[in-house]
């Protein structure tokens, strides 16, 4: 096999070409490159964005979906009614005696007033009144109640008044259920109470507060945030309304981290809540000999609507969630400090690419045990003399 200097020169370039424009050389995710250019074959597109302080306040004006935004309603819960089930009781007062309900003959007595016999409303949303019949409850408040008695007895009995008070309530109940310490129904409070009240009634949370999660159903709604977010952010600590459902549930919040990090995984946030340089830290930093500083990346989906105040064009993308790749270099001191406010998220993906130069030493790593294979083999002195020469050519 003969081959002239020329012929080795340029088949020595094509071979590099080769290599260097194929998948030969092994690698732990895509390049800054292909992350950057925003483009993809198989998956979903995205949005790149670089991580300034404005986009880091922006993206902090949302959180993981808090109950409070999905609950806007800040007004304290409706006064109780009364409904199917209840048990009431109901006293009746009169002036005078000698009216519809005592007697001139009753003598002394320690007020002028009758005490009915505890009932409950029945199906029909009714409780049954002496002289006034069937008096509507359900729906009711006490108040509306008393007033609808005394106007059906008002002309037959002496300056009437009604006393209605709950003596079981069965209907109007807050329900707290999974990973609390007294898991039960209990009634609501007649002057209100918040979501850490609740709790507390129903014996704490079970587990780490950072492991937990609160759910709130109200209405055929529903939001979930950490406990944390009820604890540090008390705009999540919202009223209680009757009929609603508190369900606890733990679910460690955890990050993944890929690339050139010191550690690749799945890693735990230990605490409610922990920003993207603690992250980067718990995934072991960077690898000073393989990773680029200015290419650390953080993959999410953001709301469609943080997402078009960040600039991007939610015309390509459906749905409410539009999936953001935040860039942050840390090779700028300044991305340090956006790094340290910037917040981590349940799920959140952190990559680091590879530095430039690590696919060169990569290529001439592979090249050193072709060359060492070639001499230790019994190939051709023509094979021997192009490995040489082709280690040896210098990649500009």
């Amino acid at each position: 096999m003969n081959i002239d200097g020329l012929g080795a020169k340029s088949l020595l370039c094509a071979l590099f070409l080769a290599v260097s424009g194929c998948t030969i050389l092994s690698d732990s995710g895509p390049s800054s490159g292909d992350i950057n250019s925003g483009s993809t074959q198989t998956g979903p597109q995205y949005s790149i964005i670089r991580l300034t302080p404005e986009v880091v306040e922006a993206a902090g004006e949302y959180g993981p979906g808090g109950i409070a935004v999905t609950f806007g309603d800040k007004r304290p819960p409706p006064e109780i009614t009364f409904g199917i089930g209840d048990v009431v009781s109901v006293s009746i007062f009169e002036a005078a005696a000698g009216g519809l309900f005592i007697p001139l003959e009753a003598g002394v007595r320690p007020g002028n007033f009758v005490t009915l016999p505890n009932q409950p409303i029945d199906t029909a949303g009714n409780i049954s009144v002496p002289y006034a019949g069937a008096i509507r409850a359900a729906g009711r408040t006490p108040a509306e109640v008393q007033r609808a008695i005394v106007d059906v007895i008002k002309n037959r009995a002496i300056d009437p008044q009604a006393v209605v008070a709950l003596a079981t309530q069965n209907t109007s109940l807050i329900s707290v259920l999974g990973e609390v310490n007294l898991p039960a129904r209990f009634p609501a409070q007649p002057a209100g109470e918040h979501l850490l009240d609740a709790l507390t009634r129903a014996g704490g949370i079970k587990d780490q507060g950072y492991e937990s999660w609160v759910v709130l159903e109200r209405k055929g709604k529903r939001a979930s945030v950490p406990f944390g977010a009820l604890v540090y952010e008390p705009q999540n600590n919202i009223w209680v309304w009757p009929g609603d459902t508190i369900y606890v549930y733990r679910e460690p919040q955890t990050f993944l981290a890929f690339g050139a990090s010191g550690q690749q995984g799945q890693f735990p946030f230990d605490m409610w809540r922990i920003t993207l340089a603690e992250a980067v830290a718990k995934a072991g930093g960077l690898l000073d000999i393989q990773a680029d500083p200015a290419s650390v990346y953080l993959y999410r989906r953001e709301p469609r609507e943080l997402a078009e105040r960040l600039g991007v064009d939610v015309a390509n993308f459906p749905g409410p969630m539009v999936p953001v790749v935040y860039n942050v270099s840390l090779r700028d001191p300044a991305g340090y400090f956006l790094a340290t406010k910037m917040q981590m998220r349940n799920k959140d993906i952190i990559f680091a690419a590879n530095a430039p130069s690590v696919e060169i030493t990569k290529f001439f790593n592979l090249l050193q045990v072709a060359i060492n294979s070639a001499s230790t083999s019994t190939g051709t002195a023509e094979e021997l003399q192009l490995v040489r020469l082709y280690s040896h050519t210098r990649v500009k």
